[in-house]
């Protein structure tokens, strides 16, 4: 359990861990700031306090942990239960997968802008501790974030390890400048009372709404714990949760709110002011390697959900680097990794300022946790069966908070928030185009496919000449024969003596077992066909895996062995199905992807690919 925690500490809790760092400092001193006077101060902390108890604690360790697909959790997995508890309906399947999909979109925008708040949040500190330097924070910031970036391809495995300790002593040291801020106002605790908040927004109203635009910082990171249970496990991130984590934040918080009653002026960046001078320094480089830690978090979860949508076919496939040989779970895609870098630097020299991108933060999270709600309610009335009434009573609790913290941060779509918003919508377009796009193209070629009964039928009337060794045919359909088996025959004018149709699908839980793997159905004189199942985060290596299937029929000798792939020359046509933009989109996606033959891990020397056209 200890190490899981320490784990945990490391990966889970980054994000959220950090958020101390610009809460406060938005709330009183950001674009909507709110008179650090004591009855804001309590209001304030009220609510921060009731947040992370009602939305972290309950909503998402205590509630939607347990809905987890074989021990995964994250959107993707929320996504695979509601497909399954809505089996029946295919409306409903696809209005559950798109606003699923949505979801994930939003991931990416929001996994821009953590880094950039988070490195700007901790390098400011500096024009604290030398108002001299203020001018290289921005450059410090950028060299920070860009060294981070070019390490991803070396992996986490060597400085993983430290995640864990360096968090571990990140969150003492909140607690610990929490309770010495604590002690010269203990009557700040009193802010527990749920009264507080009720009076700050009768008194405040409209301006107590758009405070939740800034409260709602303080949850950023919640969904990271759900997101990353398959790595740890419920327990140890619940156990490190209730009894490091939300501790060591809750006391930070109102040490923060203490040192503000007694001093307004500190409302500036009351984090860093908390401190003595003398620890300022060593605090700023604390507080620099936990947003760096919480940034390698957020970088690690867009590889693996990129990852998650390649396998269940919404989008391309592209370089996907192993960056360890143990932990199967640790990759690096290019592609994504400088995609977001090039966001993060515009987003740095764009906004110029933590409390800037403060502006455009919220909007993604909260869009993602109203989502998540949602798709929630649909898990636990349906597969849980839960009474109709008692799962509506609890996720409208929970969603009428989601909304209210989405409609304050919406108001700051003007003034940044529309970045994440346009990230999103633009991912979400590729993942729908693509998934659409491979439904048509599949469409397309069954439609022209030929029957496989009266071919078998017609090879045993009127064989060809076979030739030794073993062709395998890659097809996407289990129908049919495949394009590249007919082209073969028809220019080459022989078959090899085994031949295999192998159809590779991959299923919408997170691994499959060995033995649950391989489906082999003999066809006669030669020919079988197998279907290969894959989970989501499975490492599809074909040769392997082909390798293991031997006890159950084909006998496989790589060497003697060729596999046959078709490649597809797609052209845009103005045939129902998509509209024209989005068939040039699907098509350069298409042209852009990396071959089956990588992906799948098989070696290039065994691979003969032959072409079709196919009119989308």
């Amino acid at each position: 359990m200890l190490p899981l925690m320490v784990g945990a500490m490391g990966v889970v809790y980054g994000d959220i861990g950090t958020s101390p760092l610009y809460a406060m400092k938005e709330t009183f001193g950001g674009i909507h700031a709110v008179a650090p006077e004591l009855d804001h101060v309590f209001g304030i902390l009220s609510l921060i306090f009731w947040a992370l108890v009602i939305v972290v604690s309950l909503k998402y360790v205590a509630f939607i942990m347990r809905a987890d697909n074989k021990g995964e959790g994250g959107i993707m997995a929320l996504i695979a239960l509601t497909q399954r508890a809505t089996s029946t309906s295919f409306r409903a399947r696809w209005l559950l997968a798109s606003l699923g999909l949505f979801g994930a979109a939003l991931f990416y925008g929001d996994g821009m802008i953590t880094p950039a708040i988070s490195v700007l949040s901790a390098v400011e500190g500096l024009q604290i501790a030398a108002p001299a330097l203020e001018p290289y924070i921005i450059p410090v910031a950028l060299a920070v974030l860009v060294i981070l970036f070019l390490f991803q391809r070396r992996g986490t495995a060597g400085v993983g390890a430290l995640f864990g300790p360096v968090m571990g002593l990140w969150f003492t040291t909140l607690a610990v400048l929490g309770i010495v801020n604590i002690v010269n106002f203990p009557q700040i605790l009193a802010a527990v009372n749920p009264a507080y908040a009720v009076e700050f927004f009768l008194h405040n109203k409209w301006q107590g709404f758009l405070a939740l635009g800034t409260v709602v910082l303080a949850v950023t990171g919640a969904e990271a714990l759900y997101a990353d249970m398959g790595h740890f496990g419920k327990k140890p991130i619940q156990v490190a949760w209730f009894f490091l984590v939300l501790p060591a934040l809750l006391l930070n918080y109102f040490g923060q709110g203490a040192l503000l009653i007694h001093d307004p002026s500190t409302a500036r960046n009351p984090f860093f002011m908390m401190a003595p001078s003398w620890a300022l320094y060593p605090l700023i480089a604390l507080a620099t390697a936990a947003t760096v830690i919480a940034s390698q978090a957020v970088i690690s979860g867009a590889f693996s959900v990129t990852r998650q949508a390649i396998q269940l076919g919404y989008a391309p496939r592209m370089e996907m680097l192993h960056t360890s040989d143990k932990a199967a779970g640790q990759i690096y895609l290019p592609l994504i990794n400088w995609g977001l870098l090039i966001g993060i630097v515009a987003l740095v020299i764009g906004f110029e300022s933590s409390s800037n991108l403060a502006a455009a933060y919220g909007v993604a999270v909260t869009g993602t946790m109203a989502i998540d709600t949602i798709l929630a309610f649909v898990v636990v009335s349906t597969l849980w069966g839960w009474n109709w009434a008692a799962a509506a009573a609890v996720m409208l609790l929970f969603l009428v908070i989601d909304l209210a913290f989405f409609g304050a941060t919406a108001l700051k779509i003007a003034h940044g928030g529309w970045f994440p918003l346009v990230i999103a919508a633009i991912v979400f377009t590729i993942l729908a185009t693509w998934k659409k796009g491979r439904e048509i193209l599949i469409a397309r070629l069954s439609a022209e496919a030929m029957a496989l009964a009266p071919f078998l039928a017609t090879i045993a009337a009127h064989p060809p000449m076979r030739v030794p060794g073993t062709a395998v045919f890659l097809t996407t359909s289990c129908e049919g024969v495949p394009h590249a088996l007919l082209h073969n025959l028809a220019h080459n004018k022989v078959l090899h003596e085994k031949v295999i149709f192998l159809t590779i699908v991959t299923e919408d839980i997170p691994y499959v077992p060995v033995q649950d793997r391989f489906e082999v159905e003999p066809l006669g004189n030669g020919f079988s066909r197998i279907i290969m199942h894959f989970g989501f985060k499975d490492d599809p290596d074909v040769p392997k895996a082909l390798a293991r299937c031997e006890p159950l029929g084909p006998q496989f000798n790589m060497l003697e062995t060729s596999f046959f792939l078709s490649r597809e020359t797609l052209i845009a046509t103005r045939i129902p199905g998509m509209s024209l933009w989005r068939e040039k989109l699907f098509i350069g996606m298409a042209r852009n992807a990396s071959s089956a033959m990588t992906f799948f891990k098989i070696p290039t020397n065994r691979v003969i690919e032959l072409g079709a056209q196919v009119a989308l």
